[in-house]
């Protein structure tokens, strides 16, 4: 049986002479993902981010010389629980985003990475911004992220096929004061992780750390801390991408903003629970890769001020900008 919801319902009137008005409204609704009943006529499951929606526009309209009510409601009866929540299936949708992936899988082998990468991060975004007016996630939800799963796996055994394979062990703690001025290694070309992780390193644990780029994790010198791939010092271990790793080895997995950047480099390298700023760090990430090239030193710090920038941000609790 369908749970019943708590609906809202917007009713808009505008004058006809107010078309900037009305192509505001329709703009903002249709980008939260409400649905349209009627002309003038909008729904949305009940809940604070709808209230806050339908409440600015209903303000908007009265200020341009309209009328405009919120409404709460339910259902009669289950007959129109079942059209209602069916006026907000993201299935259709969700096929084109599948079709994308099918598309973009076959292409793959004929793709330079950093074009396999921007269109990964595209479609990314893409099914990102439906699921975030998916109000009622199904199987096609699943699907769809298994697919995405998928589809960066296959990039990623195409263009970094040394990536590390998890093992199960504890994560020892480990003193900063042994690991200061010391040479650390790991695999060229950075991607997210590794880039994390050397910012990690340089900005908490070893501030004079000089890095080596590897061809190959076998050229590691028995001298260096290597990180991120197997048998390095600092590697994937259970369900840990190598930046957990080594925060939570030198006790820094208590900082806030370094938990929440944890869950973003962990959803890029390996899935999971989608992170909203994800698409948004990969494409600048692609794009740092189009400008520096073969120079991982040169990506390492232009991404290191983005990463600052997102420590920041992500060290205050969420709410609005003091």
């Amino acid at each position: 049986m369908t749970q019943e919801t708590q609906w809202l319902m917007l009713v808009a009137s505008l004058t006809g002479r107010s078309p900037a008005s009305r192509m505001r409204l329709w703009r903002a609704l249709k980008g939260a993902g409400a649905a349209a009943l009627r002309d003038g006529v909008y729904v949305l499951p009940a809940g604070e981010s709808a209230r806050i929606l339908f409440g600015t526009q209903a303000s908007e309209v009265a200020e341009a010389g309209g009328n405009a009510h919120v409404v709460p409601f339910a259902a009669t009866d289950p007959a129109q629980e079942a059209t209602l929540r069916a006026m907000f299936d993201r299935t259709p949708v969700y096929a084109q985003g599948l079709e994308r992936l099918a598309v973009l899988r076959e292409a793959l082998p004929e793709l330079t990475e950093t074009d396999a990468r921007r269109r990964v991060a595209g479609v990314r975004r893409e099914l990102e911004a439906i699921a975030a007016t998916d109000f009622f996630p199904g199987v096609a939800r699943e699907q769809v992220e298994v697919s995405l799963a998928d589809a960066e796996h296959a990039l990623n055994v195409q263009f970094a096929p040394d990536e590390p394979h998890k093992v199960e062990a504890s994560v020892p703690h480990r003193r900063i004061t042994d690991y200061r001025g010391r040479v650390w290694a790991t695999r060229r070309h950075l991607w997210v992780d590794r880039v994390a992780s050397a910012w990690l390193i340089r900005r908490f644990i070893d501030p004079e750390a000089r890095f080596l780029w590897l061809a190959h994790p076998g050229d590691c010198p028995p001298a260096a801390v290597g990180f991120d791939f197997d048998d390095a010092a600092f590697t994937h271990v259970g369900a840990r991408v190598s930046f957990e790793v080594l925060a939570a080895s030198f006790g820094l997995d208590r900082d806030p903003g370094l938990v929440r950047l944890a869950q973003l480099v962990r959803y890029l390298d390996v899935g999971g629970v989608p992170v909203a700023d994800a698409a948004g760090f990969a494409s600048v990430m692609v794009g740092a890769r189009v400008r520096h090239g073969e120079d991982d030193d040169g990506l390492l710090a232009e991404m290191s001020s983005v990463l600052d920038c997102l420590h920041a941000a992500y060290a205050d609790p969420p709410g609005e900008p003091t």
